[in-house]
């Protein structure tokens, strides 16, 4: 990648930081800092949008749905410092896209490879459920993100809301899908061509303590997805 698409990236992860458009998410993420629970008392809470990780060269690109109120809104990176992390990256670790298979704060040495995690929304809504209009707004950070990673070959569904964003992604830059009607299922996989280009999508359930602590995404599952992607990611 050039030293102009790292800047770019640097770019975007600067305006996401300094992003208050929607002035209804930056209050409710400085009064989750502001009155954390018992667990996280005394701890500087972040409290602003989480910018993007990951290999600038990455082939595979995660989506996730928003920041966790007392995860990445705690720590300032995604998937990190709760439940959902806490599943994913041993995951991406056992697949060969992280460097180890905990992620705790920001400086904990966690690199990726061949690996790049954005999620639909920037920061921790109420609820976890972003309302349409906090999506639209955030969505061209994402669409910018897709721009620069023009190595991308997978685009990994965490959830349906970051398979709809995937979906929104791809058919504003001209990707269509051959014979194909796209819906959210965990496992479900689709081609998306334009201009002789070639995008895969697969789809996850989402990480959460709702979806893990109950069965409905296994370990086994999980570690199926990112295998697959790393097949399509490696294939010809």
């Amino acid at each position: 990648m050039s030293s102009s698409a790292q800047r770019r990236l640097a770019e975007i992860r600067s305006r996401i930081i300094a992003c208050a458009r929607c002035p209804e998410l930056r209050a409710y993420c400085a009064s989750i800092a502001a009155d954390p629970p018992r667990a996280h008392r005394g701890e500087r809470y972040w409290a602003r949008p989480v910018p993007a990780l990951g290999d600038p060269h990455a082939r595979v690109v995660l989506v996730g749905l928003a920041p966790g109120a007392h995860g990445s809104n705690r720590t300032g990176r995604m998937f990190t410092g709760d439940a959902s992390g806490d599943f994913l990256y041993p995951a991406l670790y056992r697949a060969g896209f992280a460097s180890q298979p905990h992620a705790t704060h920001r400086r904990d040495g966690l690199r990726l490879h061949d690996c790049f995690i954005t999620a639909a929304l920037r920061c921790a809504p109420p609820g976890n459920k972003p309302t349409p209009a906090q999506l639209r707004r955030c969505f061209p950070y994402l669409l910018e993100e897709f721009d620069v990673l023009t190595g991308v070959r997978v685009l990994v569904a965490l959830g349906a809301i970051g398979f709809s964003a995937i979906l929104r992604v791809l058919r504003e830059r001209g990707f269509g899908f051959p014979a194909q009607t796209p819906r959210f299922a965990h496992g479900a996989e689709y081609r998306a061509v334009a201009d002789g280009r070639t995008v895969y999508v697969v789809a996850s359930y989402h990480p959460s303590r709702q979806n893990t602590n109950t069965g409905k995404l296994t370990a086994a599952m999980l570690d199926a997805v990112l295998r697959r992607a790393r097949d399509l990611a490696e294939s010809k």
